[in-house]
């Protein structure tokens, strides 16, 4: 359980009158959690004046633990079943269940007025509840973050009862779209709304009429993520959103099989859209490349701009970002290539979030990305904090050039792409060195690479050189159990591990889980099922819970809608809880009960 600060106090006795000053300057969790252990006196008053919380997986903990725990919350964050699930790696059964967390928020918590489910299973009965109580008058942000289980009737509810909601946030979330009447309730009742997103949902019933009438009724409105839409219906929404910052989720154009007429007529369409004079935030589902001249009037203002799905090639992003040099967060795949870097770096020289994320290798043949591309961007990007990359060529020396010039970065992630040419510059043992001694403030550390890349020796570079690394994911990495046993020295801040293409045994695994004092959750995929005394682990750490999760094989549907099948390897998923034994296992999941408890 992670939490954060809050203010306020609790007693006019002189004894407190240092720490009510002090208080409202203590924001870091961990710096919260230290105080609350130097007395009861202190761990009382944190408790009573905590108003944030985050729980990292929901069964780390109970509902009415938290209550007792922190009785004034006014906002918690509850993440539910392991990352690895959006990728079709976790069984859909596994849990994450919202219901009694929300029976428990609606009964105790009657100050709260910030929920964030993520990836959590949420059904129409759990909105519905949230609705018909207290605290839907109060709620002001609702966050359904990747979550599944409901649909409009649910966001039905919630639109016609929560008449303080400022911020509704559901990207990426499965919805089961029964109408729009949802949208169209929150047009007519809600006049306070500041953030709508429904970004990356299958949500298509919407009308741009009731888009238009919340911008008219909600003056603060600065954010909305919409499903694809043509932008050219969108020009009452635009007109009416004076204050509107941020915007994704439009079309500049239809797909050439849409039939819309000529290009010039396309063109004569999109440019008498009104765009809001504050928009400075822009994602974009379609964009051809003769359509980016219509952005040029206001891509000097833009600081984030959103390209995923922007179907643009190489040359299109050259065009598009050599007109955006206040850029401060970029998201594109890597058919942006090393030409499109190197015109980031030289424009946009006040970048401080890049994600890069892989698209089809048939895109582009400029859309590749490299250690030139890489040299170019650390060289060019010195304000760079996060940083994701794939790349197909990587080498020591590029990775020495990010340590020597991106100071700032807390969170790196670098996933290999096998090519021809990948495996020549292996292994990266010393450039991963030189990365982490380099870049010394890293809290987040992704390294997906190949057999090969990374050794043993490298492995244990990891361990001696993350200080500050609080979440790891590691892919293909090591040689043997002495690798991980060495990685697992060291380590005093990681909280979350993850390893794909895992190539330790369970009992070295189950040592590193003893070595890594502060570690809070481990996922391992591919292990050497070679038997692990879990017994030992549970009597060194009782509150950890064990799940070995056998191989499977899972169908998912194609572009054809066709069912391909995954082929997923054993997993280990090993977490610390206050809660004990989760009694909803799935029949896919086998828990591992210690001994003592089953001769009880």
């Amino acid at each position: 359980m992670s939490e954060a600060s809050g203010s306020g106090k609790v007693s006019a006795r002189s004894d407190y009158t240092v720490w009510d000053c002090v208080i409202p300057y203590v924001n870091e969790p961990q710096d919260r959690a230290k105080v609350s252990l130097v007395c009861k006196q202190w761990h009382k008053i944190d408790s009573l004046t905590r108003k944030h919380v985050t729980i990292a997986m929901c069964y780390a903990a109970t509902p009415d633990r938290l209550a007792r725990r922190f009785p004034n919350l006014e906002s918690l964050k509850l993440k539910g079943q392991p990352r690895a699930s959006m990728f079709n790696l976790i069984p859909c059964d596994w849990g994450g269940y919202a219901k009694p967390w929300i029976e428990e928020i609606v009964k105790s918590f009657k100050k709260m007025k910030a929920l964030h489910l993520r990836r959590m299973i949420v059904k129409d009965s759990d909105l519905e509840l949230i609705a018909s109580t207290a605290i839907g008058k109060r709620l002001e942000v609702l966050k359904l973050d990747k979550c599944y289980g409901f649909s409009t009737d649910g966001l039905l509810n919630i639109c016609r009862s929560l008449r303080s909601l400022r911020s509704l946030d559901m990207e990426e979330s499965s919805i089961i779209e029964n109408d729009g009447e949802w949208l169209h309730e929150l047009a007519l009742r809600n006049t306070v709304l500041e953030n709508l997103n429904f970004y990356m949902t299958d949500l298509v019933q919407i009308n741009s009429g009731d888009l238009e009438l919340i911008a008219k009724n909600c003056a603060s409105l600065v954010m909305v993520k919409i499903t694809d839409f043509d932008i050219a219906d969108l020009v009452g929404f635009f007109r009416n959103a004076a204050a509107l910052e941020e915007f994704c989720g439009g079309s500049f154009s239809k797909p050439p099989e849409a039939g819309e007429g000529d290009q010039n007529e396309r063109l004569e369409r999109y440019s008498a859209v009104p765009f809001p004079p504050r928009l400075c935030c822009l994602g974009l589902t379609y964009l051809a490349r003769p359509e980016i001249p219509i952005v040029f009037p206001f891509a000097a203002r833009l600081k984030k701009l959103d390209l995923l799905f922007a179907l643009l090639d190489t040359e299109g992003h050259c065009l598009l970002l050599g007109r955006c040099p206040n850029l401060e967060m970029l998201q594109s795949r890597d058919v942006i290539g090393d030409r499109g870097l190197a015109v980031v770096a030289q424009i946009c020289k006040k970048l401080k979030r890049l994600r890069i994320e892989r698209g089809d290798d048939m895109e582009d043949v400029e859309g590749v990305i490299t250690q030139r591309g890489l040299i170019s961007l650390s060289q060019g990007c010195l304000e760079l904090e996060f940083l994701a990359i794939p790349v197909s060529e990587i080498t020591n020396a590029s990775l020495e050039c990010v340590c020597t010039h991106l100071k700032k970065l807390y969170s790196f992630r670098l996933v290999l792409i096998e090519k021809q040419e990948t495996r020549a510059n292996f292994p990266l043992d010393n450039g991963v060195r030189s990365l982490l001694m380099g870049c010394n403030k890293l809290t987040g550390l992704t390294l997906y690479l190949l057999p090969g890349a990374l050794t043993d020796v490298g492995l244990s570079y990891i361990g001696k050189y993350s200080p500050k690394v609080k979440w790891m994911l590691l892919g293909f990495v090591g040689e043997s159990d002495n690798g991980i046993l060495e990685f697992s020295k060291n380590l005093p801040s990681l909280q979350k591990l993850e390893l794909r293409g895992c190539l330790f045994s369970e009992g070295a695994l189950g040592d590193a889980i003893l070595r890594l004092s502060s570690l809070r959750s481990l996922w391992a995929q591919g292990y050497n099922e070679s038997g692990a005394d879990w017994d030992k682990v549970h009597k060194k750490r009782p509150k950890w819970i064990i799940e070995l999760i056998p191989a499977s094989r899972v169908a998912v549907p194609n572009e054809n809608g066709e069912d391909a099948f995954i082929e997923n390897k054993a997993q280990i998923l090993a977490y610390h809880s206050l809660a004990g034994q989760r009694t909803d296992f799935p029949s896919t999941v086998v828990p591992f009960i210690p001994k003592d408890t089953m001769d009880e």
